[in-house]
């Protein structure tokens, strides 16, 4: 085959392989941390239907788009919008999908890196016994001795940035392709044993009545919200990843099924995930919709007066670590992708985009403790007391600042017995998550639909696609066109505002 049908970077050795890259990618810390959670927090088995809809209707249709035009170009995500939008005569702003993406993609690098770390380091402190027998208070007291140590976070996160460096610098077939073959199995088997020990809890119907029990009156549009997106961020969407393992796969291979096989494992993990926490959960008489602190501070104390917490909660742990560093690795390959193709080596371009990743990952250690005060976008906004008349007070008008020391701004604006004065901010951890998560991918999003939905040409979608099935071809289509940009932009609104 030529270098321009291969591409430069190599080719999977299979339609398995990619499915198994790809599932990687989108199984992260969102399902199995952040997606137990927000099902507790919103109701249990009506989320999660609302979820598995907002996974078909926008989810997969842009994941498969994403493929297409990675297979479509053979390059990394930069240069394929680049040429693609050149070739498609669409207008300058779609090439800058690659370069969105990728922005994207190093910038959540930064900051899960850091999250992740916590994963190693918890790995490590249940396998050392050091939960057994815990106090609620004592969990939570280490987790926040954690969070306020930036020593120990920059010593994990560096950890868990080698790793991903490790497997990246080995290109696609000794790096990217034998990581995924060992890691994913892995995975599958750890999260399978979890679930066995799990049936056996006494909280397993509890626990599966929560995750499946429909009881709508329990939704609300924020829990819409909230499902739409994260099924659009759970499959690593928008910030080239997804392109970029598009470009590495087989030509032979049809995207429908492929992209859709990458779907059903992403919602069982996830699932999975919950069956595996909320019987411990429940088992416990711990609260489901602990918020983010129930992997990192409810489990634990779970673990902790289990027989045998120690190998399940580490084998927890170790499923976790897996996850994440699956999806860091595809976060990771299109800016290097992008430097091989300016011809810098793969390992001196693995090091380049990781050190600089590490160094602004420095930003989010330090949120969490000696900058917390630090914040921008800072409101300071003035309430009526609960004590005073609210007719007789005189309310100040609300202050804004770009970037304020909140400590400071306490002592400016104390609060008295008849107004209260509530200051909020943005840490640089959470400034680079608004920046991603709110703006960078979904308006990535939008963008690759309305690109492949309506500037490449049907013949050609087609042809890429391989789909056998007109019918299943047509909804796609109808799909991407109207469907998945709608949604996709309706989340973007709502993050903004």
């Amino acid at each position: 085959m030529t270098a321009d049908k291969r591409g430069m970077h190599g080719i999977w050795s299979s339609r398995w392989t990619f499915i198994l890259a790809a599932t990687g990618s989108a199984v992260g810390l969102g399902n199995i941390w952040k997606f137990p959670y927000i099902a507790g927090e919103n109701g249990g088995g009506a989320f999660v239907l609302v979820y598995l809809l907002c996974i078909l209707t926008a989810g997969i249709p842009i994941m498969m788009a994403e493929v297409l035009l990675g297979r479509k170009a053979r390059m990394s995500p930069i240069h394929t919008m680049e040429r693609l939008t050149a070739t498609a005569k669409a207008p300058r702003m779609f090439a800058g999908i690659g370069w969105m993406g990728a922005v994207a993609g190093f910038c959540i690098l930064s900051f899960y890196s850091v999250i992740a770390g916590w994963t190693v380091y918890y790995t490590v402190k249940m396998a050392t016994g050091t939960f057994t027998g815990i106090s609620g208070e004592n969990a939570g007291a280490v987790f926040s001795d954690l969070l306020a140590d930036p020593q120990s976070l920059m010593l994990y996160h560096t950890i868990f940035m080698v790793l991903v460096g490790v497997v990246i610098a080995r290109g696609v077939h000794r790096g990217l392709e034998n990581a995924v073959r060992i890691m994913m199995p892995l995975l599958f088997i750890m999260l399978i044993l979890l679930l066995g020990y799990s049936l056996t809890t006494p909280g397993f119907s509890q626990g599966f009545n929560f995750l499946f029990s429909f009881d709508f009156s329990k939704l609300s549009q924020e829990s819409v919200v909230v499902a739409l997106g994260h099924a659009f961020f759970t499959l690593s969407l928008g910030m080239g990843a997804i392109m970029a393992y598009g470009a590495y796969m087989p030509a032979d291979a049809s995207l429908g099924k492929t992209v859709l096989a990458v779907g059903i494992l992403d919602t069982l993990v996830a699932l999975a995930a919950g069956l595996v926490i909320f019987p411990i959960v429940f088992t416990n008489g711990l609260e489901p919709g602990a918020g983010p602190g129930l992997m990192f501070q409810t489990l634990p104390i779970a673990f902790g007066g289990l027989p045998g917490g120690v190998l399940i909660g580490t084998t927890f742990f170790v499923l976790v670590v897996i996850a994440a560093w699956s999806s860091a690795i595809s976060i990771a390959e299109p800016a290097v992708a992008w430097c091989v193709e300016k011809g810098v080596g793969r390992g001196r371009s693995t090091f380049i985009v990781c050190a600089l990743a590490w160094f602004l990952g420095i930003g989010t250690v330090f949120s969490f403790n000696d900058w917390s005060n630090n914040q921008f976008f800072v409101h300071v906004t003035p309430t009526v007391a609960e004590q005073a008349e609210a007719t007789s007070v005189q309310l100040p008008a609300a202050e804004w600042f770009a970037y304020a020391d909140v400590s400071e701004l306490e002592r400016l604006y104390p609060s008295t017995e008849s107004v209260n004065f509530q200051i909020t901010g943005k840490t640089f951890f959470d400034v680079l998550d608004f920046l991603t998560a709110n703006i960078l991918l979904p308006l990535g999003g939008v963008l690759i639909s309305l690109f492949a939905g309506w500037f490449l040409s049907r013949r050609s979608v087609a042809d890429e696609a391989r789909v056998n099935n007109t019918a299943i071809f047509e909804i796609w289509r109808f799909m991407i066109r109207f469907v998945s940009p709608a949604a996709v932009l309706f989340v973007f609104i709502h993050g903004i505002l």
